[in-house]
């Protein structure tokens, strides 16, 4: 039996061993990585489940395996990006279709559906924390697609996604839940209703800030054999290498995302109780909105935290110009520890006035919590404050 079909593995099993059987045919603990553009063929078109690789590879289909068991899907497809990911979607679905979604979603979804999708689709904005209000815009305006992201990025809103879903079959409408920010390791969101998984693999599930992929889970055959169908015609797989990269990633995420957690909760409590802070926000917080929800459908907080400071525009770039151990940089998830001002870098792409009604200001500032010494990262975030006042 290959050990990725061994039953009831830990999570923490799963990340080692999911995929990541012995090459058969020379016994390699670590599988090779099958950079090659097609397949021979034994007579034309009998092969062995492989013809080129743009449609499918060996090395990605371990990928594909080892995400689909830790998201607890049928099946998997892995893209070049999280973004590629996310145009499949809007590919496979109905040309024409309504799709209600998270009014706080990383800035790189809302530029795509309101630049590229908005002539193919209709988006409509809303507060899926409000089970109410969903129920009264999906009633309104009968969507063929609900798109969750929970955390939002950079609000980390969090959606009650079991109860959201549960209104959505009410009314035969599919959910999506962007899950990047809590990696499959924290949060499983099919488990609770959802339809379709997407994550950026380019933060938490590679982990190692090196690689940009994206990821879409989902039990439906159907909806699978039409999103590749889309892949193999679009061309937005991802690479052997790339692939053979993620899978060397992920056998980590268990103890990196533990790391990322405790890190945090000690980075937020001290961020809380600083008199430069405005206001911070973490779903392990009590202090957060939706702390009981978090609780409630995740087996962890993650390692994102956005915080306000005391103060405008300038004393933000200040701020971000003089700390050290905080790389001043886009992106998420990496073992190193990354910050980030939203409103001039990730979400610039959303206009200034959606940006505040949101409550995306000049003052919000985001950590990406690594895994370094978490004193480490407190002093220099003491000492960057010190030095701003």
């Amino acid at each position: 039996m290959k050990k990725s079909q061994i039953k009831g593995l830990n999570k923490a099993s799963k990340v080692i061993h999911s995929g990541g059987h012995p090459d058969s045919e020379t016994g390699a603990i670590i599988p090779p990585i099958y950079q090659t553009t097609t397949y021979v063929q034994s007579s034309p078109g009998v092969h062995k489940g492989y013809e080129y690789t743009r449609s499918h590879n060996p090395t990605r289909t371990r990928l594909e395996e080892c995400l689909a068991s830790l998201e607890e899907a049928k099946h998997a497809v892995v893209t070049s990006s999280g973004i590629s990911a996310a145009t499949l979607i809007m590919h496979a679905i109905p040309a024409g279709s309504t799709i209600l979604l998270s009014d706080d979603v990383y800035g790189g979804t809302y530029r795509l559906f309101t630049t590229v999708f908005q002539d193919h689709h209709n988006f409509i904005f809303i507060n899926t924390t409000d089970p109410k209000e969903v129920e009264k815009k999906i009633e309104e305006h009968k969507p063929y697609l609900l798109w969750i992201e929970t955390p939002t990025n950079p609000l980390l809103k969090i959606t009650d996604i079991k109860k959201i879903t549960t209104i959505s079959k009410k009314y035969k409408v599919k959910t999506l839940v962007d899950n990047t920010f809590m990696s499959p390791y924290f949060q499983n969101p099919l488990t609770l209703g959802a339809d379709i998984v997407l994550h950026s693999m380019t933060k938490y599930i590679n982990g190692h800030s090196d690689v940009v992929g994206g990821a879409l889970m989902l039990n439906s055959k159907k909806l699978y054999d039409k999103v590749w169908k889309l892949q193999n015609s679009l061309g937005p797989s991802q690479s052997p290498f790339d692939s053979w990269l993620v899978l060397r990633g992920v056998k980590t995420l268990a103890i990196r995302m533990e790391a990322h957690q405790k890190n945090a909760l000690q980075v937020a409590k001290f961020l809380e109780a600083h008199p430069m802070i405005k206001r911070v926000l973490y779903p392990g917080l009590k202090s957060h909105p939706q702390h009981k929800v978090a609780k409630s459908q995740m087996s962890g907080f993650g390692g994102m935290i956005t915080f306000f400071l005391k103060g405008d525009i300038k004393k933000s770039k200040k701020f971000l110009s003089k700390i050290q151990m905080f790389a001043l940089a886009e992106s998420l998830g990496g073992v190193e520890s990354l910050i980030e001002h939203p409103a001039i870098m990730t979400h610039a792409s959303i206009p200034k006035k959606t940006r505040e009604e949101l409550g995306i200001t000049d003052n919000l500032i985001r950590l990406s919590v690594g895994i370094e010494n978490v004193n480490d990262l407190i002093n220099d975030l003491d000492t960057t404050l010190k030095a701003i006042r």
